[in-house]
């Protein structure tokens, strides 16, 4: 497979009254054609940041990408003029938000919002393009798609906008998808039931997927790589298989002790990863995680670890060898 997506030493920073926050942290990592990668981590880690920064969508002030390059296409995004990113946006490149409610324009059909991506990134006629719309509201399982095209966001469920909103992200048959937590608040069979679909219709287009998630059941079914973050930086990239099989971060082994597996005694308790995430305003020194890691030494408190190669597709960030 031939790479997609390269993420070159990306950082990401606000600079707020309170202080800087650096929401990505001279991240890097790749991406190939028709390739799922995972995008795992706590709350307030980096993931949407890192998303947003790819498309360019940071609020500026106060966010800013301070460094880096972002080569999609063999073109460095970071550098695209303002119409030259727009052309990208929603075209060969697409994300579906997180929350549909807030993201889709509650005063205009959602057949209306699905058409707008078509009419400023392809040369077709109107009912080419009412054909197409219909054809994804189908495709995603909407009922009576032609009625729905005329309806309001407010006027569909939970999971039917978030359907809606897979089916937007797909109407230019993009490259590349990004689905930034795209099963939250949803129940969990409507959950599966869209993880499935939008892996098939990526598998079917031949797009690559990104799915920031914090959820380690959607990474193990549906991601190809997993990248792992904590305090804006990726401490562990991996093969899913091999994340799963064997973690070496202890925040990883940690986040895997706290998820409930049908292989363990059920009566055994989940444990934790104790404490807070860190303030980025004020990040530990050393190694981020150190004041959460029962696997830490001297060296963790003052040097900040680099990634590192453990064995062929496995990286960690971290100075101790712990092995699972």
């Amino acid at each position: 497979m031939s790479k997609l997506l390269e993420v070159k030493n990306l950082s990401t920073h606000f600079f707020t009254d309170d202080g800087l926050v650096k929401a990505v942290d001279n991240i890097s990592y790749s991406l190939n054609e028709g390739e799922t990668l995972g995008l795992v981590g706590e709350s307030g880690c980096g993931k949407s940041v890192n998303a947003l920064s790819l498309l360019r969508l940071i609020p500026n002030p106060p966010g800013k990408i301070v460094s880096g390059k972002v080569i999609f296409e063999d073109q460095n995004l970071l550098t695209l003029s303002e119409d030259d990113i727009c052309r990208i946006r929603g075209n060969r490149m697409a994300m579906i938000f997180q929350e549909p409610m807030t993201s889709l324009n509650p005063v205009m059909t959602i057949g209306r919002q699905l058409m707008e991506p078509m009419e400023i990134h392809r040369q077709m006629t109107r009912g080419e393009i009412q054909e197409r719309c219909l054809d994804l509201l189908k495709r995603v399982h909407i009922p009576e798609a032609p009625t729905r095209m005329n309806a309001y966001p407010h006027q569909f469920s939970g999971g039917m906008l978030q359907r809606a909103m897979i089916a937007m992200g797909l109407t230019c048959n993009p490259r590349l998808v990004i689905a930034d937590e795209p099963t939250t608040a949803l129940d969990v069979t409507i959950q599966a039931q869209l993880l499935e679909l939008m892996k098939d219709l990526t598998r079917e287009f031949g797009t690559a997927l990104i799915i920031i998630t914090h959820n380690l059941g959607i990474v193990a079914r549906y991601a190809d790589r997993v990248n792992v973050m904590y305090a804006g930086r990726i401490v562990e990239k991996s093969t899913a298989m091999d994340l799963y099989k064997n973690p070496r971060h202890p925040y990883t082994i940690g986040l895997m002790a706290s998820v409930p597996r049908l292989d363990q005694d059920m009566k055994k308790k989940l444990k934790p990863i104790e404490g807070q995430p860190p303030d980025l305003i004020h990040l530990p020194s050393g190694c981020s995680f150190h004041p959460r890691c029962s696997y830490r030494v001297e060296r963790c408190l003052n040097e900040t670890p680099e990634l590192k190669t453990v064995n062929e597709n496995h990286e960690i960030a971290c100075w101790v060898d712990v092995r699972t």
